[in-house]
């Protein structure tokens, strides 16, 4: 079953749209596009496509926009992964819209006697929670050791970087260097071949490797780093601090 998915607009979340992994969503200031949006600045005649694939999932794209397609406040240049909360910023100072993994189905609604018992539990543990903490003030997060308060926080974001960004250049030097040192005799040939599948298999299994850094940036313009070998952990850890942050906000 595909995943459902569904892309809704920071700052108005009530507005949401529904992607079908069948048909494509193309955005821009354009009347033809799926999503138009003819007044929002830094948006291109048409600017980006959200889109799903068999092989990588659900993903954006730029469509040779003037002023940038960014997913999570990083620029790409063609097509790029989209995980569960992530932030689509259509130019520097265009709209923000929010990727969302949704569920085939809705959840059916709990029986009233369930929900009753569910509204007690959470009034005890209010009521639990407010003589350890005055009423209104978010509890504090633990983030690389030190305890940071949500109010505190002002942007989350997890930046995925190559383990080891310089392994291609060390396979095409390898490869011109087992050429180089090896005479074109058929002994030698022989050799060369399995040396350079073995290369190659070393260079497909590093490259794909990535660190995932979670980067908080505080009020104050410090910023806190946590490193994720896991892309869904790190998105989780985001998406998370990114609730407390609204919550802060709204209380």
């Amino acid at each position: 079953m595909r995943p459902g998915a569904l892309l809704h607009l920071r700052d108005q979340p009530d507005k949401r749209l529904q992607l079908s992994s069948g048909q494509p969503l193309t955005i821009g200031r354009a009347s033809g596009n799926r999503l138009v949006l003819p007044h929002q600045e830094g948006v291109s005649e048409h600017h980006a496509v959200v889109r799903f694939s068999a092989r990588h999932g659900w993903l954006v794209c730029d469509w040779q926009s003037r002023d940038g397609t960014y997913l999570e406040g990083q620029r790409i240049q063609r097509c790029r992964p989209l995980g569960d909360g992530d932030e689509i910023q259509l130019g520097r100072r265009g709209p923000v819209l929010v990727f969302r993994l949704a569920d085939a189905a809705e959840p059916e609604a709990p029986p009233a006697a369930t929900t009753a018992a569910a509204a007690t539990t959470s009034a005890k543990a209010t009521a639990a929670a407010a003589g350890s903490r005055p009423t209104g003030v978010a509890a504090a997060i633990d983030i690389g050791g030190e305890a940071i308060r949500p109010g505190q926080i002002r942007s989350a974001v997890v930046q995925s970087e190559p383990r080891h960004p310089h392994i291609f250049s060390w396979w095409v030097l390898l490869s011109v260097g087992l050429l180089l040192l090896l005479p074109f005799r058929i002994g030698p040939v022989a050799i060369f071949w399995p040396l350079e599948l073995a290369a190659l298999a070393g260079w497909l299994a590093l490259s794909s490797r990535k660190d995932h850094t979670l980067v908080v940036v505080l009020q104050d313009g410090r910023t806190r780093r946590r490193r994720f070998t896991n892309r869904r952990t790190a998105l989780a850890h985001r998406n998370g601090l990114r609730r407390a942050i609204g919550e802060s906000q709204g209380s």
